[in-house]
């Protein structure tokens, strides 16, 4: 029985489909047809132009290089140019009136109109100003990409700073790696800066009151609704959160042999404390020690029938110089070309990370039906492709699931509970977390010229419980790839675990009950 392959299309369409309006009884065939024109002559026009800048940002990605950001740059401007055509938005804008009426009687249609409605309003800017943003932010990501912590004249990968921060007895050096992990914060800090006053001019350009209501706007979103959401989230996850590091922090404090309250954030085994430490009864990355990472992955989703074989051999998969530290996955032309950029290590951490990339590429073109309209062709939305991955990616500190995948446990009880323990707690950890990330960027964007230093610190304190390291004055938030190269994402990733949470839920009570 593949329960997977057979429930995502229709949750696919059903979640597609949940966004539009039902029609009206004033329905009009030419609305229609000059909807299906527009939407006909998009897809002309934009397709090979996206096509050659998802070529271009994997190559740049890749391989870091700066005739290849260059390419990307350029490859942005052809889009940025095709969208701002004064012309065509206006032509859109008359169709999407008629949308809002009801008179564009298909209703895939009239969600293609509201999607190319919020592509085209975003560029409806200076063409000068989108050409700054995208040099900004090209030149920022590749800064990203080629840094490496640098310790005592040795370079370090992103995997290897985790293994300092997660192993070493010796305090100072976890220090060293930690301080030298946010290094790049120091070189990406002018340009960012200049980066968020280019996108606040934007978003006022556009009649918003800053870039980060604007991004809420275009992504479909409330602003208000998402700050009482999370709101509500702190209040749910405060206590037990507090109730779960409070054990954390005793069994590190014995570990590094500190008392609890002398903890510092380079000894939570993570840069940013987004992950669980791992201070439990079993070591979680020992199954995964000698394990084949990406032949895990490929039996597990031909197994619950999402074979995975194409977006694999397309795949770039492990650490390379020049090449981003990060894990991310693309969909290049929305007919099927995916593919997932990651730097495998033999760990939980990386196994969990498969999953989730590549938990991407089944909700992605591969499985969205050829008569969907090209600018439909894609998630529904940011935190439903992030709940898909996020389901998958909990796969890897699962027992049962090591078991069936055929990996060997040492001691399957104690890795179990270990596991279990781990599973809640990274739960509680990002969700925390994401209230950092969260409300950083919505401050930030209001107020770019605060002391983003002290904003970042006082987040953190009060939402992770991390101590401010003693006169610590530099700029940390920059070295969170994310507020360059996805500003105004992060929230969709707590939104995910709920969605993730919830269709869980519904599986294991209306699929199988009892």
């Amino acid at each position: 029985m593949h329960l997977f392959r057979d429930l995502l299309p229709l949750l696919l369409a059903g979640l597609a489909l949940a966004a539009v309006a039902p029609g009206t009884a004033t329905a009009s065939p030419q609305a229609t047809e000059r909807a299906r024109k527009f939407l006909t002559d998009h897809e002309a026009r934009l397709r090979p132009l996206d096509i050659a800048a998802g070529l271009a940002w994997w190559n740049a990605s890749i391989s870091g290089k700066d005739e290849d950001f260059k390419k990307k740059e350029e490859a942005q401007n052809r889009i940025d140019e095709a969208l701002s055509n004064r012309d065509r938005f206006k032509e859109l804008k008359e169709i999407k009136q008629l949308r809002d009426k009801g008179e564009v009687e298909d209703k895939v249609l009239a969600r293609a109109v509201d999607v190319m409605y919020l592509m085209y309003l975003e560029k409806q800017v200076d063409p000068e100003l989108l050409k700054k943003i995208s040099a900004k932010a090209n030149a920022v990501e590749q800064k990203f990409n080629v840094f490496r912590a640098k310790v005592e004249g040795k370079e370090l990968t992103d995997s290897q700073v985790r293994d300092v921060l997660k192993k070493s007895g010796d305090t100072h050096r976890r220090q060293l790696v930690w301080e030298a992990s946010k290094m790049v914060g120091v070189e990406v800090e002018k340009d960012l800066k200049e980066l968020v006053g280019l996108r606040n001019e934007m978003a006022k350009q556009l009649g918003f009151k800053n870039f980060h209501a604007l991004q809420l706007f275009l992504n479909e979103q409330d602003g208000e609704e998402l700050i009482k959401l999370f709101d509500e989230l702190d209040a749910l996850t405060r206590e037990p959160f507090l109730k779960a590091k409070a054990e954390i922090d005793e069994r590190l404090a014995r570990n590094v042999n500190k008392k609890p309250e002398d903890l510092m954030p380079w000894d939570y085994h993570d840069p940013f404390f987004q992950e669980s430490p791992a201070v439990f009864d079993a070591n979680l990355d020992e199954p995964f020690a000698k394990a084949d990472i990406q032949q895990l992955c490929r039996n597990f989703y031909k197994g619950i029938g999402l074979p995975i074989d194409d977006v694999l051999a397309r795949s770039d998969l492990y650490e390379r110089p020049g090449k981003s530290p990060h894990a991310f996955c693309i969909d290049i032309d929305r007919e099927g070309d995916v593919r997932v950029l990651g730097n495998i290590v033999p760990n939980e951490y990386w196994m969990g990370t498969m999953l989730h990339e590549l938990g991407h590429s089944t909700y992605s073109s591969r499985t969205i039906p050829r008569t969907v309209p090209y600018a439909l062709r894609t998630e529904s939305h940011i935190l439903t492709t992030e709940g898909v991955a996020m389901q998958f990616e909990r796969f890897s500190k699962s027992r049962l699931w090591l078991e069936k995948m055929g990996v060997a446990v040492a001691d399957p009880e104690k890795f179990g509970a270990a596991a279990e323990k781990v599973r809640k707690n990274q739960l509680l950890i990002f969700s925390r977390w994401c209230q950092v990330m969260l409300r950083f960027e919505k401050a930030m964007y209001e107020n770019p010229g605060q002391d983003l230093n002290k904003l970042w610190w006082d987040l953190v304190e009060k939402y992770q419980g991390l101590k401010r390291p003693p006169e610590r004055n530099a700029p940390d938030y920059g070295s969170k790839i994310h507020i360059v190269t996805a500003p105004v994402y992060y929230h969709n990733y707590m939104m995910g675990q709920l969605f993730a949470s919830q269709v869980h839920a519904t599986i294991a009570k209306e699929v199988y009950a009892g």
